[in-house]
């Protein structure tokens, strides 16, 4: 009888909370600016169409995130990376190191000033092709990236 035991996960950044939060929010402006136009242009009462979208923008804003934050979490074996993710629509995902044709290091504007990076490792096939890793410590996604190049490598001699 074999033990399968499942490895700790390890969470993402605490700042991933922080960039979500306002990209989020910057994504949500649109809204917020267009119920102010309703509500200046005056073609509702005052306050029916605004205040129920601010609240809802800072709803979001304030609880997604860290919501989202709470569900992602990630385990890097020796010949494989495991992400899991989602509350709701739970997605656990393992790509073999073997599959993986080229990793990516990504940086916004957002993650760039909070020292963070999203790992995004590319497999052979269609189906869950590309695999995003967001939250990361920027050094931490470039260690992972080499460690994953080592990994590899060594698979092909």
């Amino acid at each position: 009888m074999t033990d399968n035991i499942t490895p700790e996960l390890i969470p993402l950044d605490p700042a991933f909370v922080t960039t979500t939060r306002i990209a989020t929010a910057l994504g949500l402006l649109p809204f917020v600016i267009g119920a102010g136009v309703l509500e200046v242009a005056e073609l509702l009462p005052p306050g029916s169409f605004v205040v129920p979208v601010l609240l809802l923008y800072v709803f979001v804003a304030f609880t997604v995130p860290a919501r989202k934050y709470r569900h992602w979490g990630y385990h890097m074996g020796a010949d494989r990376i495991r992400i899991v993710r989602g509350y709701m629509f739970y997605r656990d995902t393992i790509v073999p190191f073997g599959r993986i044709q080229h990793i990516d290091v990504d940086q916004g504007p957002i993650d760039r000033r909070y020292g963070l990076a999203t790992l995004t490792v590319h497999t052979a096939g269609n189906h869950n092709s590309t695999v995003a890793l967001p939250g990361l410590a920027h050094a931490d996604a470039l260690a992972m990236r080499e460690a994953i190049r080592a990994a590899i490598r060594q698979d092909l001699l």
